[in-house]
Order: structure tokens, then sequence, then C-alpha cells
């Protein structure tokens, strides 16, 4: 039998020990009348009135010294340290305390509170119940969970053990919570659109498939929630924004999993210039109020955010980093070759610009560190974008990047229905060619467009990404709390 094993069948055994004392070892009512964090923020008020407290938590350490246990107890909002002395509490009570109790045991005690000779906030235990017997030992102390894969499969006990890694996650959720803030300050109308699509849309992306049973058809895992967010604008709301999740089919790296956090916003009457603008001075804003200053450190470079952000073009990027002089033109052919120069994979149904596109993937984004605007993408590449005035190879497309990573997307959102089916059809081309992620007709889209869609400024804000960023984080899973995971 293993260590392990040895360890559970020990606390199983307790579990039917203290059945058989008379306690109940998952009781469903406890009487915490305090938070660890109030215990220890109100000592002086609590204490003061000399009352007893109770206070419940999972107990962390345990410290026997003679007749004295010291322990330490975690509620998720703090901890706080425990004594429970032979003599001043039932005997039972004490004897079961001490031989039943392990580390991971979540209990309730009463009794004052007071600060030991070593000015340590404490409580002095005169009773105490079990909550919940723990039965598997929780990671050593000092070393938590050391790999990598099984922190993210038990991220429960990640959290627990690494007060970093939960620091992280309470990072996100103010993030979050901020992001949600300006929007409703702005007068932008959080909605929700359909997670289960008939049709897989407002992205260029493979999406995942489902049957629903009753209605007998097949549905898509939305792969982004931009055509109905835009319907919205045509049924008179003005200004919109989902937080939300959408699911890709896509292979699994640093910066991607197969489902993930966005943020999407339009307003009607703007546009992708006026959206940079406004963009810029959000982040900027979060950057100052979650962080307390304008710049701060990612994978060892420091970070700007105190300047105006940088603007460059596509093709300049392009014509600097990979020798590209002509790409919103460069024939299929030619793509293919400068993609195997600089070693970017080619899939044989892959067309000219998706392969460009790849080549600024590897060779120029990497080389974007400080907060940098990249705009004038060609206009085959964002299908739902309007084309630039004066030049119909390019789209009033931006694209936000630091340290290597696109954090936004923002287009001048298409709204001419003639075109837009012009689009969907060269996408359908490609889709019959092979490309799995190229974009389908959605005939209700277009139904609704035709009866008038304002012009408007559209934003996608990779919230995962975001929050990477602000806590220098440089693989994905370490800011999603449970990760797509390979099976074991």
């Amino acid at each position: 039998m293993s260590s392990f094993d040895e360890i559970r069948n020990n606390r199983i055994q307790k579990v039917e020990a203290l059945k058989k004392a008379g306690v109940s070892v998952y009781p469903v009512n406890s009487a915490r009348d305090h938070s660890l964090a109030e215990a220890v923020s109100d000592f002086d008020t609590i204490s003061g009135g000399k009352k007893s407290v109770h206070l419940c938590g999972r107990i962390m350490s345990l410290r026997p010294q003679g007749a004295l246990v010291f322990f330490t107890l975690d509620d998720g909002t703090g901890r706080f340290q425990g004594l429970i002395k032979k003599g001043e509490i039932d005997e039972k009570q004490y004897e079961l305390f001490a031989t039943m109790t392990d580390i991971g045991d979540f209990i309730e005690v009463y009794g004052p509170l007071f600060v030991t000779a070593r000015g340590e906030k404490s409580i002095q235990v005169l009773a105490w119940k079990m909550l919940s017997k723990s039965l598997r030992p929780l990671p050593e102390k000092w070393h938590g969970l050391q790999d990598a894969d099984e922190r993210f499969r038990k991220r429960y006990l990640d959290t627990l053990m690494s007060p970093e890694v939960k620091a992280r996650f309470l990072m996100r959720s103010r993030i979050i919570a901020e992001l949600r803030s300006h929007f409703d300050k702005k007068d932008y109308l959080e909605v929700e659109t359909p997670m289960l699509q008939p049709l897989s849309g407002g992205a260029s992306a493979e999406p995942f498939v489902t049957h629903h049973n009753a209605l007998d058809m097949d549905l898509f895992l939305r792969i982004a929630p931009e055509l109905y967010l835009k319907k919205l604008l045509i049924g008179g709301f003005p200004k919109v924004y989902e937080i939300n999740r959408n699911f890709r089919n896509e292979g699994i790296d640093m910066t991607h999993n197969p489902e993930f956090t966005m943020l999407e916003f339009y307003e009607s009457f703007s546009n992708a210039s006026e959206q940079m603008i406004f963009t810029e001075k959000m982040l900027k804003g979060i950057v100052k109020k979650l962080l307390g200053k304008t710049s701060f450190e990612f994978d060892g470079q420091a970070i700007d955010f105190k300047k105006k952000f940088a603007t460059i073009s596509y093709s300049d990027l392009l014509k600097r980093y990979a020798l590209v002089s002509n790409p919103e033109t460069i024939s299929l052919e030619d793509a293919r070759a400068k993609a195997m120069q600089l070693g970017v994979k080619v899939d044989p149904t892959d067309p000219a610009q998706k392969i460009i596109d790849n080549i600024y993937k590897k060779t120029c984004r990497p080389k974007i560190i400080q907060p940098t605007f990249v705009i004038d993408y060609p206009t085959a590449n964002f299908p739902l974008a309007k084309k630039k005035e004066g030049n119909d190879a390019i789209a009033e497309v931006f694209q936000f990047v630091v340290c290597g990573i696109e954090l936004v997307k923002g287009f001048s959102e298409l709204n001419d229905p003639l075109d837009q089916r012009a689009r969907f059809e060269a996408q359908e081309e490609n889709k019959k060619l092979g490309d799995a992620e190229a974009q389908t007709t959605d005939e209700e889209f277009i139904e609704a467009m035709e009866y008038g869609m304002p012009p408007a400024g559209g934003v996608g804000i990779g919230i995962d990404r975001l929050v990477m960023l602000l806590t220098n984080t440089k693989n994905i899973k370490e800011v999603i709390l449970f990760p797509t995971m390979r099976n074991k």
C-alpha cells in the first residue's frame, strides 16, 4: 500500500471514529459570525468587548506543543491563528481535536480573541466543531504543486497553496470589473447573445459543432458574437458590449485556448479611428487604476503606457521585417515562396492573404514590444470591415499589439449589404477550396443589414491576454482557472 493510500485510509478511520463519538463530520450548519479577514481588521473592537466569537476555516498548519496545540485557519478571506489548551476546554473535545484533526480539515472554533506573547492575533478555543473532514493530504507546504500540468488540472490546490496564483485570479476579476464599470459609465448597454448559433460567423475560425436532438439540427458553439451585436445596432441600441466566452476549434499554445473570454463593443456613428482613441484612453486608464502606475514589466521588458501609442501600417511591417514589398497584391505563388524562405508553414488550401498573415505573425508581430496600433490591413482578410475610402485593397481595421501579443482588433464596420454579400461569396469560394476558417454566408444577417445598419465602430479585446499582460504571465493557461487539457 502506498503512503498516500495509508494516509487516506487513516483519515477514513478517523471519520468513522468521529461518527462513533457522536460527531457530525459534515454538518449542515455553521455558526460563523466573522470572516478571518474581519477578525484581523476588527480585532480591537471584537477583543475589546471580551466576547467569544465563532470563526471557521481550513486548517493549514498544526503545531502541538505539549498540552497546547497552535493551528492556522484559512477561510479564503485571510488567515488566523488558533490555540487550544488542555484544561481550558472540555477534555473530550481536546482529545478529539488532538487526535482526529488533520491539515486540510474545515473546522469551526469558538472563543475570545487575544494577542500572544509574540504579538500574534489569535483565538483561544473554548469549543470546536468539525465542518468537513479532508480525506486527501494537501500538497507539501513549501513546494506546492511543482508539475505545471497538475497545477492546471487541480487549480483548486494551486490557488489554495500559492498566494501568487490566487492573486493573479483576483486581479483578473478586478480587470473585468473595471472594464464593465468603464462601459457602464460610458452609457453602453451590456447584453448577452447566443452561445449556440445556427451558423458560425463573426470571425475567421473553425467552429465546434454539436447537435440539438429536439430540433434535429446542428448548432455551432460561437466563434464570435459580432453579427448578433451588429443586429442590435440595427435594432436601435446605439452602444452595446458583451463580455463572454468564444470557442474556436484550433490549436493550443501560449496565447490560445479553445475556450476564451472576449469583450466586444460596438458604437453607432463611430469608426475605427475613433475607436482607436477610445481604446487607448481606456487601456491607459485601466493600467493606471489597477497597477497604480503607467509603466510595468512583462517578460523582462519595461512597457510604457504613458506615451501616445505608436501607429504603423501592416504593409510597412511586412516590408521591414519580411521583405514583402506588395502584401496587398502578392500572388499565391510568390506568397508560398516567401513563406518557404522564412520557414512559415503553408497548407495547400491557404489563399495568398492567409499565407502573408502567417508570415506577419511569425516575423513581424514578435518585434512589436511597446504599445502599437497596426493599421491598414488587406481587405481580403476582413470580410466584415469597411474598405478604406480611395483604396479598395485596404480595410478600415486596426489591431493593438504589445509584447508581440495581439490584444485588440477593431473595424469600421461594413454596413453595405450588397458589399457584404459579395465578401461572403468570396469567403465561400475559399471554403470550397478547403479553408476551414473561411466565413459562411449568413442570410439572416444580410437581411437585417438591408433594413439599414448605421455606420459603426466595433472592437474586440482578448480578456485572457490582457490579464496575461497585467500580471506578467507568459502562458494563457496561467490566467484561465480551468484551461482545456488533454485527457490523461
